[in-house]
């Protein structure tokens, strides 16, 4: 496997995206097939992948909780995890406490390696700018807590919008996913 430093880690080359998982369902919808997904995981880690991207959204929120059962056999500093904020659905804005915790406890984890901003789009990043609603404020402070050891965004929207969010809280954001 190839790794690339980041900061003082060592993150493989590739990562595991857990957005897409082998299921049982009917077009590609859960319930995912956790015995083929504990395989898959296994020998991406037998391979040296050590970083399993999952969010709250992907498999209609099955992906957090079959992934924190599945990495549950590893020792916690062998792999690194990364989850998202679900602010592609702008009703989650107000509820990003309620929305973290839960992820903790579905992943079953003390703590994120990496924590993003989701999806940052036009419909949405005026709302994850809003100071109303405290998702910076709140996710920092996880961050001093040590809830969160990076803390990004990915962005899906335009050039504009990406510029917009980064002109706000870039001095936050560690990294980025485009």
């Amino acid at each position: 496997m190839i790794y690339k430093k980041f900061q003082d880690l060592k993150l493989s080359n590739l990562g595991l995206g857990t957005m897409r998982l082998p299921n049982k369902g009917i077009n590609g919808d859960t319930p995912i097939d956790e015995e083929e997904t504990a395989k898959m995981v296994e020998y991406a880690i037998n391979k040296g992948i050590n970083y399993f991207d999952t969010a709250w959204g992907y498999h209609n929120g099955e992906s957090e909780l079959v992934m924190g059962k599945v990495l549950k056999k590893y020792p916690r500093e062998s792999f690194y995890l990364a989850t998202k904020f679900p602010g592609y659905d702008v009703s989650n804005m107000d509820k990003v406490e309620e929305i973290f915790e839960k992820q903790l406890e579905k992943c079953q984890v003390d703590y994120f390696d990496f924590y993003l901003f989701h999806n940052i789009y036009e419909r949405n990043v005026d709302p994850y700018l809003d100071e109303k609603y405290g998702i910076l404020e709140y996710l920092l402070k996880q961050k001093e807590k040590g809830r969160i050891k990076h803390l990004g965004f990915s962005v899906h929207g335009s050039l504009d919008v990406m510029k917009k969010f980064l002109e706000a809280y870039g001095k936050y954001m560690e990294f980025g996913q485009i």
